[in-house]
């Protein structure tokens, strides 16, 4: 694994903004970032990365039955009580999932150490399916990367296999909040993927969607009987309509379940279930007693590294203010991610229907990843 150096493509900007990659730059700062990129081997992709997430993922999906027929592990996880039933009922009937994304710190060598699951509303799915794909292509063809060079991402067709296969409520909404130009394009890349696939997809903006005798409805007040909403299951449940999610029919993606392994809590609950495996790190929920040196602190409801504080093993302190300080913490050992050029990378890995898809790569000049950290491609070449 090495960091490369790399000219990126004359125009890129222009046919960003062409194929609506509208947010590939924030503030004046970039997002997309292809002045570089990351070389893996082979081995390192198919034995370090693609075999621990689909053993990882199959663990996780193995504590839900845990999870559900424990009140306590419900608690810790401060699921509100009125939808244990829901939960329990999501998962009991097999509600189906779609995807989901782990994050790793890994640098090349030894084993990859999983920091955390994004199984809810994971991002940087159009950016890592479409748009580095297409810059591999590109790259290619202009002699800017050795050829034989390939990438670590099926992820695009997966979706649009799983689309296929899922038996799904025709029409089916998609839903983001209106002010984010983020979620909407990751939005709008599932919904075309999902119509490439045959489904009868329709946007409609989360704040649109309304409540006819229980059930959640339209603009014209038709039954929205299939939804994907890209908005977290903790925001739900707090959201006045929060009981129409306990009466109405909707078959939503991702299920209900999927707010369990979305939550920080999954972490120590995989440790304790499987401690010591060597792509886990010692987590606990936090009392402020474990774990004295090289540690990272998160809120049990947090996204882009919010409200996360660490202190390293030389006890140097970071913290990441943000709004997500109304929940109980976990507090896990510090794996620090590696350094490339001064810049601390983590990787994304990507999970469809079960089977790893891909990954992504984020940088920073933090030990904290960001929803600001930069976006960079990755090749496969031995």
């Amino acid at each position: 694994m090495k960091r490369v150096n790399s000219t990126p493509r004359p125009g890129w900007k222009a046919f960003a903004q062409s194929v609506g990659f509208n947010f590939h730059t924030f503030d004046g700062e970039p997002y997309w970032d292809e002045s570089a990129y990351y070389q893996f081997s082979l081995q390192q992709i198919e034995q370090d990365l693609e075999d621990p997430t689909e053993e990882l993922h199959q663990m996780a999906l193995d504590l839900v039955d845990d999870i559900i027929s424990d009140e306590q592990k419900l608690r810790q996880l401060q699921i509100p009580s009125q939808f244990w039933d829901a939960v329990r009922a999501s998962w009991r009937s097999k509600e189906p999932h779609l995807y989901g994304r782990m994050d790793f710190s890994y640098n090349g060598t030894g084993p990859a150490k999983l920091l955390e699951l994004n199984y809810d509303t994971p991002t940087s799915l159009y950016e890592t399916g479409f748009f580095q794909w297409v810059w591999l292509e590109d790259q290619l063809l202009r002699g800017e990367l050795p050829q034989g060079a390939d990438q670590f991402n099926s992820l695009q067709d997966k979706l649009q296999q799983a689309f296929a296969e899922l038996d799904l409520p025709q029409p089916f909404y998609f839903a983001s909040v209106t002010e984010s130009i983020e979620d909407k394009g990751t939005v709008d890349y599932l919904m075309d993927i999902a119509l490439q696939a045959g489904l009868n997809s329709r946007y409609i903006q989360l704040e649109q969607l309304g409540d006819i005798d229980g059930q959640l409805v339209d603009l014209d007040g038709f039954p929205v009987q299939g939804l994907f909403k890209l908005y977290p299951w903790e925001f739900m449940l707090q959201e006045d309509f929060a009981g129409t999610i306990l009466t109405s029919q909707t078959q939503f993606i991702e299920p209900l379940w999927k707010c369990l392994l979305s939550n920080k809590g999954i972490l120590p609950l995989l440790w304790q279930k499987y401690q010591g495996h060597p792509n886990l790190l010692p987590a606990f929920f936090d009392d402020g007693s474990a774990l004295q040196n090289g540690w990272v602190r998160k809120p049990l409801l947090s996204r882009e590294g919010a409200n996360i504080e660490l202190v390293t093993n030389d006890g140097k302190a970071l913290k990441q203010d943000g709004p997500y300080n109304d929940s109980g913490y976990i507090r896990q050992a510090l794996a620090p991610l590696p350094q490339f050029n001064g810049n601390y990378t983590l990787i994304g890995s990507w999970v469809v229907a079960d089977s790893a898809a891909g990954i992504c790569i984020r940088e920073d000049n933090s030990l904290i990843t960001k929803d600001s950290s930069r976006f960079l491609p990755h090749i496969i070449l031995d």
